[in-house]
């Protein structure tokens, strides 16, 4: 089973976002981690492109996007790709698949268009904002994430052993993200500017507990939910991912990927193509 895929670049005048397309039907739009890129989806994409016009993006300063100095809070990040759904690709309404980093975005996105999005299927994250403490959902990365300049200059030339680290820390096997997807996400993230751009991430995350704080003032999300959380004990977040999209959220299922740690997509894609097509099918009946 193949799909063809077709990459793209959308000027938005702040931001020039990558973006990869295949299939058509409903809109289906894939919101990548850290340290990926829209490369961690190739495994699902050709089940989905059967059913769904699949738009898998790199998020700004990530991948082959471009890389502004400012604005990695998911509420800006979401109106990117909100702007690209919108007003170049001409979609009123969509689905929304998300990992990691992704997650948030996703949140900030169905919050702030509660009627576009449709249905959201989410991958290893809690939502920071969701009521509990900050802490309970960070890791030690978190805080040397957030620290000005230092992880820049100390991962400088030394890209590939910090990810590579990071790729055998959060799996629950060592083959988990391939060579082949390795090289690529080296690629882009040993790119000028782009650790930088994916710290910042991490450096936006006050910003983003007090904006999602307040996007759910408005009331939890409506639209249907499915979350799964890596199975893995030391590398996945299991059902702590889906008791934190069920404080935000008043329509949330899930579970517990088995055999996964955090690269649920990678680690079992096959799977997690059917658990998508089975929940997205089941929304639209």
């Amino acid at each position: 089973m193949s799909a063809e895929l077709s990459h793209h670049y959308a000027n938005l005048g702040e931001v020039r976002l990558h973006y990869v397309t295949a299939g058509s039907g409903p809109a289906l739009v894939l919101i990548h981690g850290w340290p990926q890129s829209w490369f961690m989806w190739r495994g699902i994409i050709p089940a989905l492109a059967q059913h769904y016009r699949v738009i898998a993006v790199d998020m700004r300063g990530l991948g082959d996007s471009s890389r502004p100095y400012a604005g990695y809070d998911t509420s800006t990040v979401s109106n990117d790709i909100w702007r690209l759904l919108t007003e170049v690709l001409g979609e009123q309404s969509f689905l929304v698949g998300a990992h990691d980093w992704g997650g948030p975005v996703a949140f900030a996105l169905a919050a702030q268009h509660r009627e576009a999005v449709r249905a959201m299927a989410i991958l290893d994250v809690p939502v920071p904002g969701d009521g509990t403490p900050l802490a309970g959902m960070a890791r030690w990365h978190y805080g040397f994430h957030s620290e000005l300049d230092l992880p820049e200059a100390l991962v400088a030339g030394r890209e590939a052993l910090y990810l590579n680290w990071a790729f055998d820390k959060a799996a629950a096997r060592p083959d988990a993200i391939s060579a082949e997807a390795r090289q690529e996400y080296i690629r882009t993230y040993a790119q000028p500017g782009a650790m930088r751009a994916g710290f910042n991430y991490y450096r936006a995350l006050a910003q983003d507990v007090e904006d999602h704080q307040r996007y759910l003032a408005q009331g939890k999300l409506e639209m249907p939910i499915l979350v799964y959380g890596g199975g893995d004990a030391k590398s996945g977040r299991a059902n702590a991912a889906l008791e934190s999209w069920q404080r935000v959220g008043s329509h949330v299922s899930g579970g517990v990927a088995d055999g996964c740690g955090h690269w649920i997509a990678e680690e079992r894609p096959q799977w997690v193509a059917e658990r998508f097509v089975e929940f997205f099918a089941s929304v639209q009946a």
